[in-house]
Formats: structure tokens, C-alpha cells, sequence
């Protein structure tokens, strides 16, 4: 089946960056959307920013400016760009993907959730 793996997690400084990576493995016909969710303690998990395979993006209101996603089809890798980071991003950031696996020559719609990494942003 699908699964999302997640990369680039970590520990930065208010005001620092990180990008997360996510690449989908096991798709045997195509990814559709994509994106990125994250969840802090005591919250609700939130959208952060979608991408649909044709680019057309998506952000949550919170990170608007700030954060860029992007996408590579060719290598099915979704990539969160997140620049002046603040206390309050921290949370742990999960990777979402909606895709259609053909499986013995049938069409099967599949959402995926990667496992989660930790982004904390802290002095």
C-alpha cells in the first residue's frame, strides 16, 4: 500500500527555517492532492497547506506568508517550506495524500497519513 515518509523535523530558533520533505512510495497509478497537517498539545489538527497535482495551493490562515509547499510529481515528494517560524508552530507536522492505486486493473481512491515529525521552535 501507499506510504508517506516524512523528513526534515527538528528543533529550530524563533524567526529560523526548516523544510519538511515527504515522499509517497508504493503508488501504483497516481498521487492526487497532497499536503500538510499539523497538531500541537491541546489542539485539534489543523490544515497547514495543500497542493492538488495541478500546483493549485492552499494555506491555512495561521501560516499565510510564511510557508510555501510544493510538489514533484515526478518524484511523488511533497515539500513544506517554512520560513520565520514561531513558538506557536510548534507542533507535530503530518504529511496527507490522496492518491489511486490500480490494483489488479482496478481503480482504488486511498488517503494516507504519514507517521508525524516533531517541529519545535523554541530559544
Amino acid at each position: 500500500q501507499v506510504q508517506l515518509v516524512e523528513s526534515g523535523g527538528g528543533s529550530v530558533q524563533p524567526g529560523g527555517s526548516l523544510r519538511l520533505s515527504c515522499v509517497a512510495s508504493q503508488v501504483s497509478f497516481r498521487v492526487n492532492d497532497m499536503g500538510w497537517y499539523r497538531q500541537a498539545p491541546g489542539k485539534e489538527r489543523e490544515m497547514v497547506a495543500t497542493i492538488s497535482s495541478g500546483y493549485d495551493t492552499k494555506y491555512g490562515d495561521s501560516v499565510k506568508g510564511r510557508f510555501i509547499i510544493s510538489r514533484d510529481n515526478g518524484k511523488n515528494t511533497v515539500y513544506l517550506q517554512m520560513n520565520s517560524l514561531k513558538p506557536e508552530d510548534t507542533a507535530v507536522y503530518y504529511c496527507h495524500a490522496e492518491t489511486e492505486t490500480l490494483d489488479n486493473g482496478d481503480l482504488h481512491a486511498l488517503e494516507t497519513w504519514g507517521k508525524g515529525t516533531l517541529v519545535i521552535v523554541s530559544s
